[in-house]
């Protein structure tokens, strides 16, 4: 058995395939693990959709930010942006089976030594303590609730982590963190605005991973959603958006002997 951590797919499903058959995935017998943006500008999301609901437990979700976004426009709460590729999902006639086990993703996963998430962690968080909060998350997104509570869902504020929050509040800065994160101030307060490569990081940012302080070290994190970083290995941490959807590269890797297969987005 063997488990390959994929990063961002983006509806690249083409690319997904060729991915697989690199790696030899054997779905009776191996696991994936997917650290979410499963769909969105890329070309064929109704199709990864499909296939990966198809694959059963032998494939691990996280919730990436695009995945929100298809579901809140699905649940009426948000517009379809400029360069969206998602009309194909919303008019396909397994729309309701689709979205509805698309909402019942995780937004965090952690088995054993790795944990999977779509941006990051907060650095006041360990990996204890992330699960606890995804599952508070988690159960408003997989319940009735979510129609509502996905009206509020978008935001920078709050922009830091606060035991005391409460509320739309809190569940926003755990939805940020997990699906939108990149860097922060040296105190854990989230910027959203950079996207770019790390030489570049402007003066008072750092990512969210080197935070001195950052309380998941003991965890390798299994990462995407950051494309401008590619291909980052260090040995508590793994990111993986490789900016297929970009013209770059699908990437995946073996965890049990970090091994990197990957194929040209072109």
């Amino acid at each position: 058995m063997a488990t390959y951590a994929i990063g961002d797919l983006q509806g690249c499903y083409q690319h997904f395939l060729e991915l697989l058959d690199l790696t030899g995935f054997n779905s009776t017998r191996d696991k994936l693990w997917l650290v979410g943006d499963i769909v969105n500008r890329g070309p064929d999301s109704l199709s990864l959709l499909r296939m990966l609901r198809a694959l059963g437990e032998a494939v691990v979700i996280v919730l990436g930010n695009h995945d929100l976004h298809l579901l809140a426009i699905a649940a009426g709460s948000a517009q379809q942006k400029h360069g969206d590729t998602l009309q194909p999902v919303l008019d396909a006639p397994d729309r309701t089976t689709l979205l509805d086990w698309l909402r019942h993703q995780r937004l965090f996963y952690h088995e054993d030594e790795y944990a999977l998430v779509h941006a990051g962690l907060l650095p006041a968080w360990h990996t204890e303590q992330a699960a606890i909060l995804a599952q508070e998350v988690e159960a408003i997104i997989h319940s009735d609730q979510f129609q509502e509570f996905s009206r509020s869902m978008y935001g920078n504020a709050p922009d830091c982590w606060q035991d005391t929050l409460r509320g739309e509040n809190r569940w926003r800065v755990i939805i940020n963190a997990m699906t939108r994160m990149r860097v922060c101030s040296p105190e854990g307060n989230m910027n959203f605005s950079y996207k770019g490569s790390l030489s570049a990081i402007p003066k008072g940012l750092l990512p969210w991973f080197d935070i001195p302080w950052r309380a998941s070290k003991d965890t390798t994190i299994v990462f995407g959603h950051w494309s401008a970083l590619g291909l980052h290995l260090m040995p508590n941490l793994i990111a993986l958006d490789t900016g297929c959807v970009w013209q770059g590269c699908l990437t995946a890797i073996r965890l049990e002997d970090r091994k990197v297969f990957q194929v040209p987005c072109a």
